[in-house]
């Protein structure tokens, strides 16, 4: 792996995780090759705060990304890795601050009461 850039994974990171993705040799259908790149430009999404089409073409099609995102929320791959991490004894690399925390400017004005319908997967547009 190359020296990373901004929001991305380093080697070691990559390397924490990568057998908790899908996409392994016996795993059904692809082969998880594109994982590092996918998983990079979701860091870049919810690191930077940005929009989902302001996704960086190095990491593919925004809209590819975004339901790869969805599907693996919805399968648990992301809540898997957060417990893997959260457990890991030499967890030092863990640190969460208010810098990392973002919120959309129309949070703060407290209209709408909340989700419907339980909670929200992070990424999964709102349905209407």
């Amino acid at each position: 792996m190359a020296k990373p850039k901004r929001y991305e994974l380093t080697a070691e990171q990559w390397r924490r995780i990568e057998g908790l993705l899908p996409g392994k040799p016996g795993d059904p259908g692809r082969t998880g090759a594109d994982n590092p790149r996918f998983v990079n430009g979701v860091l870049w999404v919810l690191r930077s705060g940005a929009h989902w089409h302001d996704l960086p073409e190095r990491y593919g099609k925004w809209k590819s990304v975004h339901k790869r995102f969805s599907r693996w929320a919805k399968a648990g791959v992301w809540e898997t890795v957060f417990e893997h991490l959260i457990d890991d004894p030499d967890n030092d690399y863990v640190s969460l601050d208010s810098s990392l925390v973002r919120a959309h400017q129309q949070a703060a004005t407290g209209k709408g009461g909340g989700q419907k319908g339980g909670t929200r997967l992070w990424g999964v547009p709102e349905e209407d």
